[in-house]
């Protein structure tokens, strides 16, 4: 092979992928590089330094000199507790000397240079190696989640989250479907056999998404519809036959307050009374919800005074007709609601009268976040904007009447609504409508959760999971303080923000 000290061609060197080719750039052709392989020269990333170049400052060599002596002091080290004499040190990335190296006899230039490539690889320093092997454990690890999963009337919903910060989670996957449960309901007494072969098929959805996750915890229900039903009890167990999972019917008291319970968040602090309202399928639940000196951030503990009233989208259209709805209809929908809260809600709920300038009214429910998508103009629904979303008095009132001028065409025609909802839509309306003239408000906040909230923030606060990593932060914090006085500041700081935000 031609000497490269000559400068008649190329050194060789070896490429990421292990071939071997000459060189061609201008020093080497030239000679200028005296060895035929020559190592890169690496970064330290750690003190921003990098390998002297022969034009280097005389205090730069020294440091250099003083690292190499430093890493050749560890490598004798490990060389000594090795066995047999083999090498056990690391070498060190951050100076890079070069080295020509020599071939034995009866060896390849090919042969050697993989024997090169595999000594550079296993040479890595040992803190490298846990460091890689501490990720590749945390990548693999895959964290417990729970999940939630409610039969309504009208729609099939799941999900399933993995708790994050104090009252929060972070939602992995979901499913939601119109499956009309209860179609045909307050006619019969029954479900229908349609209907429960499109709510079968949902569940069985659902039963493969809950099988391919880790779940610690889950909750499985079932509401109005399946109460209400003569063969409610039969249903579930097909569902359980024919999908493995095993509902239960919850009654109107625990509906109710799990629906307070998903949308705690949503209630500012400086709220002294709150009106919810979850209007569903085959049944609306209201919720009178009043804060003393004693708050706290679990809001079912403030609940007041609550209801069940008979009456959903589905059974309310099935009665007066979601298609064509006049001003007429809509007023005769109105007052049949009217009489159910006079009949139905207890006495201390009627005489609820809040300070108007402290209290505001906050639904959950298809037909209010279908209000709010339509006060955004949105060409497409978005929960991101919707959920929290303020609307005053007045704006309501403009999305109402837009609503009763829109025929079935048209209300199916927008994005917002679609054509699941188009016949449901002012009858869910009808509801809020009565619920505001009852408990009036100039404001009133959009709530895009419900029940499937209220279980996963139930069933999360119940395992403790909150509590637990609040500990591990503040132990975390604290084992930061031990090191220094600025280390201990820093650490304080990062955990009094910890729980200020929670």
């Amino acid at each position: 092979m031609t000497d490269p000290m000559r400068g008649d061609k190329a050194p060789w060197e070896e490429t990421r992928d292990g071939n071997v080719h000459q060189r061609s750039d201008s020093k080497s052709a030239r000679g200028d590089v005296p060895v035929e392989f020559e190592k890169p020269v690496h970064h330290n990333k750690r003190d921003g330094q990098v390998a002297s170049s022969p034009d280097s400052n005389a205090s730069s060599q020294n440091e250099q000199n003083k690292k190499r002596k430093r890493w050749k002091k560890r490598s004798r080290r490990k060389n000594a507790n090795a066995p047999n004499g083999a090498s056990g040190g690391s070498v060190s990335t951050d100076i890079t000397v070069s080295e020509t190296p020599q071939l034995k006899n009866g060896e390849s230039q090919s042969s050697q240079l993989d024997k090169s490539k595999s000594q550079k690889h296993h040479s890595r320093p040992s803190h490298h190696n846990k460091r890689h092997n501490r990720s590749h454990k945390h990548n693999n690890h895959q964290q417990p989640l729970y999940a939630a999963l409610d039969l309504g009337t009208n729609n099939c919903r799941l999900l399933i989250a993995k708790p994050m910060k104090a009252g929060q989670f972070r939602v992995v996957d979901a499913f939601s479907r119109i499956v009309r449960l209860g179609e045909g309901l307050a006619a019969t007494g029954r479900l229908s056999d349609g209907a429960m072969d499109r709510a079968v098929g949902a569940l069985k959805i659902c039963a493969s998404k809950l099988a391919r996750h880790n779940i610690r915890n889950y909750r499985l229900i079932a509401t109005e519809a399946c109460r209400q039903a003569t063969n409610g009890e039969a249903f579930l167990s097909r569902v359980k036959k024919e999908t493995g999972l095993d509902l239960e019917i919850i009654n109107r008291e625990t509906e109710a307050r799990l629906a307070v319970s998903g949308c705690a968040s949503l209630v500012d602090r400086d709220t002294q009374s709150v009106i919810l309202f979850d209007i569903g399928g085959g049944s609306s639940e209201i919720a009178a919800i009043q804060f003393d000196e004693r708050r706290t951030q679990r809001l079912a503990n403030h609940i007041k005074s609550w209801t069940s009233l008979p009456v959903g989208v589905v059974t309310l259209s099935e009665r007066h007709g979601g298609k064509d709805v006049t001003q007429q209809v809509f007023d005769a929908m109105v007052d049949e609601v009217d009489e159910l809260i006079e009949t139905t809600a207890p006495q201390n709920m009627l005489d609820f009268s809040p300070n108007i300038d402290s209290f505001h009214l906050l639904g959950t429910s298809g037909t209010v976040t279908t209000l709010a998508g339509l006060h955004l103009n949105l060409p497409r629904y978005d929960r991101r904007r919707v959920d929290g979303l303020w609307l005053q008095d007045d704006d309501v009132d403009k999305m109402l009447h837009q609503l009763l001028t829109w025929d079935i065409e048209t209300r199916s025609a927008n994005p917002c609504i679609g054509p699941d909802r188009s016949d449901l839509v002012l009858a869910g309306c009808a509801i809020m409508q009565s619920i505001r003239k009852r408990w009036p408000s100039n404001k009133m906040r959009v709530a895009d959760r419900g029940l499937r909230e209220g279980l996963l923030n139930d069933m999360m606060a119940k395992d403790g999971v909150w509590r637990r990593r609040r500990r591990r932060r503040n132990s975390h914090g604290q084992n930061r303080s031990d090191n220094s006085s600025s280390a201990n500041t820093n650490a304080n700081a990062q955990v009094n923000s910890g729980k200020h935000n929670e």
